[in-house]
């Protein structure tokens, strides 16, 4: 949920700081993304959790695998593939200081972290390349051929990755120029490239561009946009909060709410294969 943090104003924060107690998560290592809503999720962790299990699924993770971890916030994702998938030595990339040096004192035994972005992987010296590279709600607020020749140079021969990125819808690959500079400035608001997004053909296209196969989109926009501003209404009328953290919160759910009805932009899940 990187976009989130966007909405900051002097801040003494790193722009990609959360106050995740807000959201319903008062955990030391707690959730950061927009969560995964269905019928029966009750809390702001189980959405998260949810996110986390769709996209394990589509790498079909196990314990067998040597995982990257790229964007893992505060940490609970990485709890969470210990945990529940069992992997016992997780590598993981964060760029907020104050996040690695979390992790590194409450998991250092099976979590190897490395403060760094996750464009300039070539920069650390891996001891391996790995089977499976895991980017949840983090990987749009990047250009999608410096992800791919980032995460390409890490990745093992028949690799898995799976990653979130935002995506033209087909009426949203006809806007006219008024339209494309609204989205350009709303999207900018969220920390996110207008010029960054492509329809699902290119993104095919472009995945194949770097060696990956069996590549699959899935439109998760109704279970992730409209989730996470359903579940903020629920908030707003338990929550009375002016800080600016709260602030960030509601203009998230609302940018969610406006995606998800105009219909122009879809919040898609990712997973390939390299080849």
């Amino acid at each position: 949920m990187k976009w989130l943090q966007a909405f900051r104003k002097n801040l003494p924060t790193h722009k990609y700081a959360i106050n995740a107690k807000l959201l319903g998560d008062p955990a030391e290592c707690a959730w950061s993304n927009l969560g995964f809503w269905g019928a029966a999720t009750v809390s702001y962790p189980q959405a998260c959790r949810q996110l986390a299990d769709q996209l394990a699924k589509a790498v079909e993770l196990n314990p067998a695998d040597q995982l990257l971890d790229l964007g893992c916030g505060q940490g609970a994702s990485l709890r969470h593939w210990h945990e529940h998938y069992q992997i016992n030595h997780l590598f993981a990339v964060e760029l907020q200081a104050e996040c690695t040096d979390q992790i590194q004192n409450c998991f250092s035994e099976w979590v190897t972290i490395y403060q760094q972005s996750f464009l300039n992987l070539k920069a650390i010296s891996f001891k391996t390349k790995f089977d499976v590279v895991l980017c949840l709600d983090a990987a749009y607020h990047s250009n999608l051929n410096s992800f791919l020749n980032s995460v390409s140079s890490v990745l093992n021969l028949k690799g898995r990755l799976g990653f979130h990125y935002l995506m033209w819808s087909e009426q949203g690959t006809n806007l006219d120029w008024i339209q494309q500079k609204k989205y350009q400035y709303l999207l900018k608001a969220a920390d996110v490239d207008v010029l960054n997004l492509a329809s699902q053909h290119e993104y095919i296209q472009n995945l194949m561009q770097h060696n990956f196969e069996q590549i699959e989109i899935i439109d998760i926009s109704q279970q992730v946009l409209l989730g996470f501003s359903n579940y903020f209404q629920t908030l707003a009328h338990s929550t009375k909060n002016s800080r600016m953290d709260f602030f960030k919160i509601r203009m998230t759910a609302w940018l969610c709410k406006k995606l998800y009805q105009d219909g122009l932009v879809r919040y898609v899940q990712i997973s390939a294969v390299k080849k």
